[in-house]
């Protein structure tokens, strides 16, 4: 295949471009780095990769022929898209707008980078694919929520529509390598205190529950998704339940470090459960997690060790 992925230097999107690269399609990326980093990408040595810095809100061009699209544009963590709220709306209305033009020129597959954000603070636990969410439009995660939700409906209205064969995957909590230092999640934030031997910061009392997802289950996943003729939302996740406490916890001892876990206020609007509930993607898919949490952070802190200069303990 001939792909296209938006966000291509983000962290998912850099591992989707190996993904497909290593099963031999050629892959063209474009990123316009608000959030992504060129240095997720340098290590591409790959005459079937090439790459385009852009910003997708704009009227996309790519020559000859695309067999899918991508999207995977978009500011992800809080911290992002608290400090970009009107790109983050932009990208996930105008980009998405774009890129499903591009689709339908192309008669390219096209693929959303959705998220379980779009269920807001739930009310049902786990969540599932038909359940609409409990969504606060005015509040400051709003501009994240909202713009993935508008864009599943922009989705589907191009299906409707215009036929373009369109699939939607909702990521629950991932991790991995190339997520940033400072990228405002729990896990790289967890990682690089305890590595720093600084406070660990939980907020809330840190009872709130999260499923945490190595990258590259999720990427499998999203390939299998591509692949499938599932046109609705597909939740993509790890439903093994753990507190965010006992994650700032787990990080420490793995990572050996000095560390202290500390308390802040719980931020606005943040969700006290998330959970999905897999039964479409093991049906659907054949699809189900398989990498465990040990070896998962054991990689992901190696990472963040190389990346922070921090020699591994003895």
């Amino acid at each position: 295949m001939r792909v296209l992925i938006t966000g291509v230097a983000g962290f998912i999107g850099s591992h989707l471009a190996d993904r497909f690269l290593a099963d031999g399609h050629e892959v063209i990326g474009m990123d316009n780095f608000i959030t992504g980093d060129v240095a997720n990408i340098a290590h591409v040595r790959n005459p079937r990769f090439s790459f385009v810095h852009y910003d997708v809100t704009n009227y996309i061009y790519v020559d000859g022929p695309l067999d899918a699209i991508l999207h995977f544009a978009s500011p992800a963590s809080p911290i992002d898209y608290l400090e970009f709220p009107i790109q983050t709306l932009k990208v996930g209305s105008l980009g998405t707008h774009k890129a499903l033009g591009l689709a339908k020129a192309k008669g390219a597959v096209f693929l959303l980078a959705s998220t379980s954000e779009v269920y807001g603070d739930p009310l049902i636990h786990p969540q599932t694919e038909d359940y609409w969410g409990n969504v606060n439009p005015i509040g400051p995660r709003g501009v994240y929520d909202e713009a993935k939700r508008f864009a599943e409906a922009m989705t589907m209205a191009y299906h409707r529509a215009h036929g373009v064969p369109t699939r939607i995957v909702r990521i629950f909590n991932t991790y991995g390598p190339r997520m940033r230092v400072r990228d405002g999640r729990a896990v790289p934030n967890f990682i690089s205190q305890a590595l720093r031997n600084e406070e660990v910061t939980v907020y809330g009392d840190g009872s709130q529950t999260r499923s945490f997802c190595y990258v590259t289950d999720l990427v499998d996943g999203i390939a299998r998704l591509l692949a499938s003729d599932a046109t609705g939302p597909v939740n993509i996740g790890n439903p093994a339940e753990m507190s965010v406490l006992s994650m700032a916890e787990t990080i420490v001892r793995a990572t050996g470090s000095r560390s202290r876990v500390v308390f802040r206020p719980l931020p606005v609007d943040d969700p006290k459960v998330r959970q999905p509930d897999i039964s479409k993607a093991r049906s659907v898919l054949g699809w189900e997690p398989r990498v465990r949490l040990e070896e998962g952070l054991k990689e992901t802190i190696g990472y963040f060790r190389a990346k922070l200069g921090i020699p591994a303990a003895r």
